[in-house]
C-alpha cells in the first residue's frame, strides 16, 4: 500500500517537491481519479468565513462536489477519515487548523455572495480540485493552506504576498505529510474489555444533565464532574459552570459536587454560603471516606494508599487530616512512621493501580502485624477491571493506545499496566492527540478508554485509523458490567 501525494498546481508542486520522501504527483485538474487507497492532496483554497485567516491550514472532513454554485447542484460527497490524525500533527508543528468541509467547484468562487450561500451549509473551504482527485474508500487527506477569505478575496491587493505566504506555509506542512506516509497501513486492532464509562462516572454525569434539565442554566460543578476534557466542554455548552472553589458561585446558587468527593469543609462552606447543593460523588468514593472516619473515630491512624495530589485524596484526608498519612508506593511503606502501630489501619485511593497498590498494602501488614483494612477492596471494580483488559490486549500488541485525559488517575494507570506488560503505551485525549510517528510499523494495535472517557472517542479512532488503512476489529476481555447506582434524590425524585 504505497501513499501518494496530489499537488494539482505546479506552484503547489515546487513548494512540496525538494521537501517530501513521499512520492508526489502533480496533476491538474483535468485527472481522472485515482485508484482507491491511501492519498493526500495538497495545496491552496480559499476559505469561506473571515475567522479563518491566510495563512490557517484546512483538513477536509469531507469533501462535497458541486456542479455550478450557488446554482448548481451537490453531488458526490467523500468522507475523510484521516482528517483528525492529519490535523494533529500539523498543529504540533505549531500551525492554527481548521477540521471541516471542503467543496469543491467547476470555478473559482470569489463572490461574497457565493461564499456565503456555501459557507451556509457547513463548508469551511472551497477549491476547484479535491473531488475530482478523491477516492470513495474514506483515505483520502486535504491539506489545504488558505490563501483569500470573503474580506480578503482574490482579485484584491495583496494577493501575490499571500500567495506567496500559503506556499511558504505549505512547505512546512511536509513534515506532517511524511509522517502521515510513513503510519500508511493496514492494521488489527483489539479492544479491551471492558472501556470507558464507569457506573460512577455514568451517575455524575447524568446528574449535572438532570440538574441542567430540572433547573436550567447555570448549574455550578466544583472542580471538573470527572476528569475529561471531553465530557467538561460537552456539559459546558450545555450551561454547566465549572468553578474552582466555591467562592466563586453566587450565594444561593446550585452547585454539583465532582464524582471524587470533597472534604467535611467543602460542605461546611456550601451551607456558609446557602448553597442548593447535589453530590455527586461516587459510591465507592464516598465508601473510602466512610472507611476514614470509622478509624478516626477509634483513634486509630489512617494510612491512605495514594496519590497526594489528586482530588479524591484530598476530599479523603478532609475527613480526618489528624489521623490520616499518605503512603504512595511500597518504598514510602518501607519508611512510614505509625505513632502507635497497635492502632493502624489503612484504605485506598480508588483509581490506583492494582499490584502496585497489593504491594503497598502487603509491605505495611508485614511491618504492622496489628494493620487492619476494609472489608471489601478499595480499588473499585472498574478500575480493576480495565486494568486486568488492558493487561490481556497489551500481550499481543504492538502498540496500546488508552483515550483518557492526563489528569486521569485511572487512565494514567491502565497506561502504566500496559507499559509493565512490556509494551509502548500512550495515553491520549482524542485520536487528534496521537502521534502518527508511533503507528509507523505497529501492525497490532491494542484500545482501550479509561473509565472516564466517552465510549464515542473509541469509536472515533477506529475511525480515524481506517483512513490509514484497511482495519480487523476485535474484543478481547469480558465486556459486561452490570453495576449501576442510583442518582442523588434531588434530580431522580419526580
Amino acid at each position: 500500500m504505497t501513499p501518494v501525494v496530489y499537488t494539482p498546481l505546479y506552484a503547489e508542486y515546487f513548494a512540496l517537491r525538494d521537501k517530501l520522501t513521499t512520492p508526489l504527483i502533480r496533476t491538474g485538474r483535468s485527472r481522472a481519479r485515482p485508484t482507491q487507497g491511501p492519498t493526500l492532496i495538497a495545496g491552496v483554497a480559499g476559505a469561506l468565513t473571515n475567522d479563518i485567516a491566510p495563512g490557517d491550514i484546512i483538513v477536509a472532513t469531507e469533501i462535497r462536489h458541486l456542479s455550478r454554485p450557488p446554482q448548481g447542484e451537490a453531488g458526490r460527497v467523500v468522507a475523510c477519515f484521516g482528517a483528525a490524525l492529519a490535523a494533529g500533527e500539523l498543529r504540533r508543528l505549531g500551525m492554527t487548523v481548521h477540521l471541516g468541509p471542503i467543496v469543491t467547484t467547476d470555478h473559482v468562487v470569489d463572490s461574497a455572495e457565493g461564499r456565503a450561500m456555501l459557507a451556509a451549509t457547513g463548508a469551511i473551504a472551497v477549491d476547484t480540485e479535491s473531488a475530482l482527485l478523491a477516492g470513495d474508500d474514506g483515505r483520502t487527506v486535504v491539506v489545504r493552506v488558505v490563501v483569500d477569505t470573503p474580506a480578503l478575496p482574490l482579485r484584491r491587493v495583496g494577493m501575490p504576498a499571500r500567495g506567496v505566504k500559503a506556499l511558504a506555509r505549505l512547505r512546512r506542512t511536509a513534515p506532517a505529510i511524511d509522517a502521515w506516509a510513513k503510519a500508511v497501513g493496514g492494521r488489527e486492532l483489539v479492544l479491551a474489555a471492558p472501556r470507558s464509562f464507569c457506573a460512577g462516572v455514568e451517575r455524575a454525569i447524568e446528574t449535572v444533565e438532570r440538574a441542567l434539565e430540572r433547573f436550567g442554566a447555570p448549574v455550578y460543578v466544583r472542580r471538573q464532574i470527572v476528569h475529561n476534557r471531553h465530557v467538561v466542554n460537552d456539559l459546558e455548552r450545555r450551561g454547566a459552570v465549572f468553578v474552582d472553589e466555591l467562592d466563586a458561585v453566587p450565594e444561593g446558587s446550585l452547585v454539583v459536587l465532582a464524582a471524587h468527593g470533597v472534604a467535611p469543609a467543602v460542605r461546611r462552606q456550601a451551607d456558609e454560603r446557602h448553597l442548593r447543593v447535589i453530590d455527586a460523588t461516587c459510591p465507592l468514593v464516598a465508601k473510602v471516606h466512610h472507611e476514614v472516619r470509622r478509624y478516626a473515630a477509634r483513634d486509630t491512624t489512617v494510612v491512605l494508599i495514594g496519590h497526594p495530589d489528586h482530588e479524591e485524596v484530598i476530599g479523603t484526608i478532609g475527613e480526618a487530616p489528624e489521623h490520616v498519612i499518605i503512603v504512595s508506593n511500597p518504598a514510602d511503606a518501607e519508611t512510614v512512621h505509625i505513632p502507635d502501630p497497635a492502632k493502624v489501619g489503612y484504605a485506598m485511593q480508588t483509581t490506583l493501580a492494582v499490584e502496585e497498590a497489593a504491594e503497598t498494602a502487603a509491605v505495611l501488614r508485614r511491618r504492622f502485624p496489628a494493620l487492619t483494612g476494609p472489608r471489601t477492596d478499595d480499588i473499585c471494580y472498574a478500575t480493576s477491571n480495565r486494568q486486568a483488559g488492558v493487561r490481556e490486549i497489551a500481550e499481543q500488541s504492538d502498540l496500546v493506545i488508552v483515550l483518557g485525559s492526563q489528569n486521569s488517575s485511572n487512565s494514567k494507570r491502565l497506561a502504566e499496566v500496559a507499559e509493565a506488560a512490556g509494551t509502548r503505551a500512550v495515553l491520549v485525549d482524542d485520536a487528534g492527540e496521537l502521534e502518527l510517528d508511533l503507528l509507523a510499523g505497529a501492525q497490532r494495535i491494542g484500545i482501550t478508554a479509561g473509565a472516564s472517557a466517552p465510549p464515542e472517542l473509541v469509536d472515533n479512532l477506529i475511525r480515524c485509523l481506517s483512513g490509514l488503512g484497511p482495519v480487523s476489529v476485535t474484543e478481547d476481555g469480558t465486556p459486561t458490567e452490570d453495576v449501576r447506582f442510583a442518582l442523588p434524590k434531588e434530580v431522580s425524585q419526580p
